[in-house]
Formats: C-alpha cells, sequence, structure tokens
C-alpha cells in the first residue's frame, strides 16, 4: 500500500508530497519537513530512501534522515551520487537561485555517507521497483515503478498538478533542462502503462494519458514562450495562466512548487544551449 505524506513545505499543504512503501520513502523532501515525515512514519522505520533526483525539494532531507536512521540506504542516480556525498556544489548552485531564503526553504542539507548509497543507471529491479532513467527536468532523474501496484513515482516528470485542479506545469528550473529528453521520458512513462501517477507536487493521479498530455502542452508551450519573450513576460502570462486555470490559494501553491522565474530562467538556459551547440 502507497502511503502519500504531505509534508507541509512552510507550513502549507498540497506543495510537496513524499510516499511510504513497505518501509521505502520516495523522495523525503526538505529537512525543513523532517518532524512532519517522521511524526507521519510513527514507528514505522524505513529502511531506504528512493531519490527521483537531488533537488532540495525532494531529497534535501536525505542525510539528516540517514542520519536518525542508522540503518537507512539511500537510491539515487550515478550522476547525482557524488553531490549527495559532498553536497557544496548542490549547495552552491542553489544558492545561486534562493540566496538569503535557503535555510528558510530546506534547513539543513547533510551529507550522506559513501556507504549507504547504491547508485542507480536505470534498468535496475530494486526494493520490489522497476528503475527507468527519465532525465530531461534534471540529468540525473529516474523514476520507479512498482511491480505489484502499477503506480509510478515520477518526481517532476509528470509535473505540477495541486489538487483539487487538473491544471498542470512542467517545472523547468536551471541548470539542465532538456526539453527533447524529457519528451522523451515522458514516453519511457508511458510504456511500463502506469495505474497511478505519484506526483511530488501534488499527490498521486489516476487520469494518466491526459496527465501526460497535459505535461508535454505546458512544457512545450513555455519553452517557445521564453524563446520569443522576456523574464517579465513570461511571468506575467505565468500569473494570467494561474488565474484562469486555478484559484488564488491554490495558485499560491503553484508558484510554491514551480516559481515562475526560475523555469523562465531555466528554459533560458535550454535555448542558449541549444544555440551554442547549432554554432559548433
Amino acid at each position: 500500500m502507497s502511503r502519500p505524506i504531505d509534508v507541509m513545505h512552510l507550513g502549507r499543504d498540497r506543495v510537496i508530497c513524499a510516499y511510504e512503501i513497505g518501509g521505502v520513502i520516495v523522495d523525503p523532501g526538505p529537512s525543513t519537513c523532517v518532524d512532519t515525515l517522521v511524526d507521519a512514519l510513527g514507528d514505522d522505520i524505513p529502511h531506504a530512501l528512493l531519490l527521483t533526483h537531488i533537488h532540495l525539494d525532494h531529497a534535501g532531507a536525505a542525510g539528516v534522515l540517514c542520519r536518525r536512521y542508522p540503518e537507512l540506504v539511500v537510491y539515487v542516480h550515478e550522476y547525482g551520487a557524488p553531490h549527495l556525498v559532498d553536497p557544496s556544489k548542490l549547495l552552491e548552485s542553489a544558492s545561486r537561485l534562493y540566496g538569503d531564503d535557503m535555510d528558510r526553504l530546506w534547513g539543513e542539507v547533510a551529507p550522506v555517507p559513501e556507504e549507504r548509497i547504491r547508485r542507480l543507471q536505470g534498468g535496475e529491479a530494486i526494493e520490489g521497483f522497476k528503475v527507468a532513467y527519465t532525465p530531461g527536468h534534471a540529468s540525473h532523474h529516474v523514476s520507479y515503478l512498482h511491480v505489484d501496484t502499477g503506480n509510478v513515482y515520477v518526481g517532476d516528470v509528470a509535473g505540477v498538478r495541486i489538487p483539487p485542479h487538473e491544471h498542470t506545469v512542467a517545472p523547468t528550473p536551471p541548470p539542465d533542462i532538456d526539453v527533447e529528453a524529457w519528451l522523451d521520458s515522458v514516453e519511457t512513462i508511458a510504456a511500463w502503462n502506469p495505474l497511478v501517477l505519484c506526483l511530488t507536487h501534488f499527490g498521486p493521479v489516476t487520469d494518466v494519458a491526459d496527465q501526460l498530455h497535459r505535461l508535454r502542452v505546458s512544457l512545450v508551450e513555455h519553452a517557445d514562450m521564453a524563446r520569443r519573450g522576456e523574464e517579465e513576460d513570461f511571468v506575467r502570462a505565468f500569473d494570467r495562466e494561474l488565474r484562469d486555470s486555478t484559484d488564488a490559494e491554490t495558485a499560491e501553491r503553484y508558484t510554491q512548487a514551480a516559481p515562475p522565474e526560475q523555469m523562465f530562467l531555466g528554459l533560458q538556459r535550454y535555448w542558449r544551449k541549444r544555440a551554442e551547440t547549432a554554432v559548433v
């Protein structure tokens, strides 16, 4: 049985969802939410973390949880593993985006002991899950199919969708957005024929084909907006999109999970890299 756990990021519901399945936690969230996660676990002691990727809203608590649970092991793509052992470069990169808000948003980012890390490439079978390499949002992103239930834990690959709304946003922060790779990753997920997509932002969704379609549309449309306009235009259009598709309270949760300024920067970097490659 998969158990969604709302970790109440910044005291707000429906922003970050961790999942617990038989002593396995998928994407625990940041360490600012550890107490909420641990309280939800109660007397259950997790034996494994499955990280879709190492961004702080998904994996920031990994080191703190390893300290709390001495037998805990951490599964992560091999590209992300070194940044768990030594998070200094990860923190430097995140600090450029979040500045003085780092501690308020994410709290302590403790290193994960090397011996506790299990490196993934994609294609493995672990802990009752199949693993697929699903880059695009991040070069080190993986997704997990729970074999017994048909649930797929997709991190950010299937987008941000805040209930009760269906509106979907492709979160595109720097540094390594790759639109083509992301669209390929969506096809990888679809090929599993999942029954449920377990989104980090936020919760399980059962209209799988429709959700993946909404993600594709958001990714392509936002990429085109970023290519044609300036940041101010992008943010204004994004705000209008949320006003037209959600309500004011829920819109705040969308922007907490996917800040539009960062989305623009990630897509801008994507287009710049595309242009540099074309020149070469």
